[in-house]
């Protein structure tokens, strides 16, 4: 897969490409249906398939005096899933104030024609682009057939009546919700990152933890978790895990904690990737070690409880 960072990047598709534009966060199954007629068109006229994304994403650069929603997925896990589901090409751009004031039109001229010769674009229903949102569906077709690029619209993809979104996985999990999480998804909902060194306080009361920095302004999982790893063995390894800044002991950079059942290898550096499957609690300060050490017995039962191991 290539990843092309910056307009200033571009590399003219001389056979030219199939494209899909969109945040992509969680790569879900609305996602997937999108990225799936894109491959498609790119099979059909033999051209690669490409992605072009963002980041910032636009709603945080707009909002970027608040509070911005939770990420599902950093870039690296996004592109993990997008080569997953067979693209080429992966363009990421920075949304910044010279985007973000680029008229319609020369978003598309400048970018999609000139740019990358894209020859067919799918969109999804609700697609908008340039600067104040002025572009839409009707703008692109008029513009593919000025510039000679087929347009694409994807239906509304519906679970339960209602759309799936990134949003709705955003407010399954914050509910604990993780059987609607993963029918939205489509998979497991999960965080990925590499375990690094910590303070290793965890060896001193007998739960070593494998501690992985969770590279985002916010979580979308808050709390102590029933947890599988993949990246280790063969076959997933059961934990439980705690994700958030460690009240009890002052911390304040989020982390991901995760203590391993069965397991004593050192796994420092290697690439894992973290499948939630269930909530035992919420996050809470403790007036003591002990009385956390107490509570992360309990924890570990329940999470081998669940698991029934």
């Amino acid at each position: 897969m290539n990843i092309i960072r910056g307009i200033s990047k571009f590399n003219r598709f001389p056979q030219g490409c199939a494209l899909t534009i969109g945040n992509f966060d969680g790569i879900h199954l609305g996602h997937r249906a999108i990225l799936a007629s894109v491959m498609a068109k790119g099979a059909e006229s033999g051209i690669p398939t490409a992605v072009m994304t963002f980041d910032p994403q636009p709603r945080e650069y707009f909002a970027a005096d608040q509070a911005s929603p939770a990420r599902l997925t950093r870039f690296r896990e996004k592109v993990s899933l997008l080569k997953t589901e067979g693209v080429s090409d992966v363009i990421c751009l920075p949304f910044n104030e010279a985007l973000a004031s680029m008229s319609a039109h020369d978003f598309v001229k400048e970018l999609l024609v000139d740019g990358l010769n894209v020859q067919h674009l799918v969109v999804g229903d609700d697609f908008r682009f340039g600067r104040g949102r002025e572009g839409d569906f009707a703008m692109l077709e008029s513009l593919g057939q000025q510039y000679g690029f087929e347009v694409v619209q994807t239906p509304v993809l519906d679970f339960g009546k209602e759309r799936v979104s990134s949003s709705r996985i955003r407010v399954a999990l914050e509910q604990s919700d993780f059987a609607l999480a993963e029918s939205l998804l489509g998979r497991v909902y999960s965080m990925e990152g590499r375990v690094a060194h910590g303070d290793k306080r965890g060896r001193t009361i007998g739960f070593p933890t494998a501690n992985i920095f969770l590279h985002r302004d916010v979580s979308p999982v808050i709390g102590v978790y029933a947890v599988k790893v993949h990246g280790i063995e063969a076959e997933p390894v059961t934990g439980v895990a705690n994700i958030g800044t460690r009240p009890t002991i002052d911390g304040t950079r989020s982390l991901l904690e995760v203590h391993l059942f069965n397991f004593a290898r050192e796994i420092y550096g290697a690439h894992v990737r973290v499948e939630f499957f269930h909530k035992l609690r919420d996050e809470k300060k403790f007036e003591s070690f002990d009385m956390l050490k107490q509570q992360i017995d309990r924890d570990a039962q329940a999470a081998r409880d669940y698991f029934n191991n």
